[in-house]
């Protein structure tokens, strides 16, 4: 039997995202599923009810008849009371629900005897992350975060050069280098502006870096906090790391043009990091964005879904929205993770689902099952981020160490080639006790030509042995021996040409050596 998924239209206000799209539907469906949508509920992020029908989903009319109709109910945003009273035994809610804050939502969950799966629950391990909602969604708002700056912003982020002036880049401080905070580094530099980045886990400064930000260092001798221990997420910092850090954001305060903050703990309200007097140390004009503002703000002037402006002119903006102001892009993005969310719930692409509750990520994500709350989740068996081995410097060797190492690398190279000179001695005797005048003059000729050639072939440098010298001092090589041993001929022409090829191949070998020296000095610094 095919497992109905259906998905219903947002009730909160302002919400303008969908959990299926017309794409997802059909993944779902080539899965085995069959897909139900409530009429309009794609609408706000233009898709229309005729896109979902060509796609092969059945449109009801209400919410109530699709709750009725579905074994599986994916939304955006946590259910209301309501929503979860239309829920039954045997079917199962995917969407954002926020356990640790919303503990009543979760007993209404429980005597429903509904499985519940939280997308924002997901653990962050490396399978998980198709799965990721939070890190979809927190990527739209930062880039989101810097275009509403821009637009509350009087002028340019890139600096020019004009007729009528010079205009300088604009200074923009993003607080918070997670997703969110890597999304608006990426658009800031995008749009020419001079950005810059803090976080409190030191990993991250080589990521900031590498996108074309300047992280800001701290001056402060305690332990730096390790992302590897908090699951990649922030953790509380201690008062002396805070102190220092508002130290420095006081410093930063008055050159600085935007500000964006995107510092979130789990379960925890938003720490404040910018205050009431760094605001006010803020040019006219400014511009703070606080991505925080849903969970009490970074900032101390943030009011929720507002924009006010202070009296001393800066715009301080703390819309919980910005996801839903990119509806099509946030719906095609959050359906995706759905519906990888349900491709692990269907193992077997039959149609049939497996909640197996021995997968680290199914067992994080869901916080109720068969009329039990499964939240808080066990610790994934699988770390979330490999902490990084610390790399061991090379010891300095003093004057007098380096000295007796050369002496030893010179001793074991000369051991070394006096037993080659023995070995080929002894041989070279062996055979010509045995072999005739004749052949021992052309093989000690032979001898040489290879003991002197493998000479000087070792002693060049590595970097000059490209493919196509080697192919051109091998056919050198061959031309000169030929005309080393012609060029005692009786006959004056087999002289003269013998001396050519000579001269020849020695000027071709000597160039390109010449030439691939200076080709390699064009790569390098000095």
């Amino acid at each position: 039997m095919r497992v109905k998924i259906g998905a219903p239209k947002e009730i909160f206000e302002g919400e303008s995202r969908v959990a299926m799209t017309p794409d997802s539907a059909l993944q779902l469906q080539k899965l085995g599923h069959e897909c139900f949508i409530e009429a309009g509920a794609g609408h706000s992020a233009g898709f229309e009810d005729t896109a979902y029908t060509k796609a092969g989903v059945t449109v009801i009319g209400s919410a109530a008849e699709l709750f009725g109709a579905v074994d599986f109910v994916v939304k955006v945003r946590p259910p209301t009371e309501e929503e979860l009273g239309r829920l039954h035994s045997g079917q199962t809610l995917i969407s954002f629900f926020y356990p640790a804050q919303n503990a009543e939502l979760l007993a209404v969950a429980e005597k429903t005897g509904a499985s519940v799966i939280a997308m924002d629950m997901v653990p962050r391990i490396s399978r998980a992350q198709k799965m990721d909602a939070l890190s979809s969604m927190a990527n739209i708002s930062g880039y989101r975060a810097v275009i509403e700056a821009g637009n509350n912003f009087g002028r340019f982020f890139t600096g020019q050069v004009t007729a009528a002036g010079k205009v300088p880049p604009a200074k923009v401080l993003i607080v918070g280098a997670g997703v969110a905070g890597l999304a608006a580094i990426g658009a800031s530099t995008a749009l020419g502006a001079m950005t810059f980045a803090f976080d409190v886990r030191p990993e991250v400064a080589e990521q900031i870096e590498s996108m074309g930000a300047e992280f800001v260092y701290l001056d402060f001798e305690g332990p730096a906090q390790d992302g590897a221990a908090t699951g990649g997420y922030a953790a509380p910092s201690s008062p002396e790391f805070r102190e220092a850090q508002l130290k420095k954001f006081r410093e930063l305060a008055p050159d600085m043009d935007i500000v964006i903050t995107t510092a979130l703990i789990p379960g925890r309200d938003a720490p404040k990091l910018w205050l009431a007097d760094m605001v006010a140390a803020m040019k006219r004009g400014s511009v703070v964005v606080d991505l925080a503002a849903e969970r009490g703000g970074n900032c101390d002037l943030t009011v929720k879904d507002e924009k006010i402006v202070t009296e001393n002119g800066v715009t301080v903006i703390g819309y919980t929205d910005f996801p839903s102001k990119m509806a099509a892009q946030s719906s095609q993005l959050y359906s995706t993770n759905i519906r990888h969310m349900l491709t692990d719930l269907t193992p077997g692409k039959d149609g049939v689902i497996d909640h197996n509750m021995e997968d680290d990520v199914i067992r994080g994500a869901t916080v109720t099952h068969q009329g039990a709350i499964t939240f808080p989740p066990p610790p994934p068996k699988v770390a979330a981020i490999a902490a990084a081995k610390p790399k061991e410097k090379a010891k300095e060797l003093t004057p007098e160490e380096r000295k007796a190492a050369d002496q030893a690398a010179f001793r074991k190279a000369t051991r070394s080639q006096i037993t080659l000179l023995a070995v080929g001695t002894g041989l070279l005797l062996l055979v010509g006790a045995f072999a005739p005048a004749s052949f021992m003059a052309h093989f000690v000729v032979f001898v040489l030509a290879c003991f002197v050639g493998f000479q000087v072939i070792w002693n060049v440098s590595h970097s000059l042995h490209t493919p196509l010298m080697a192919v051109t001092n091998a056919v050198s090589g061959i031309v000169i021996l030929g005309a080393l041993l012609q060029i005692g001929s009786g006959s004056w022409l087999v002289v003269i040409l013998a001396a050519l090829s000579v001269l020849i191949a020695s000027i071709n070998i000597v160039g390109g050596f010449l030439v691939t020296r200076r080709m390699l000095a064009m790569f390098q610094k000095s």
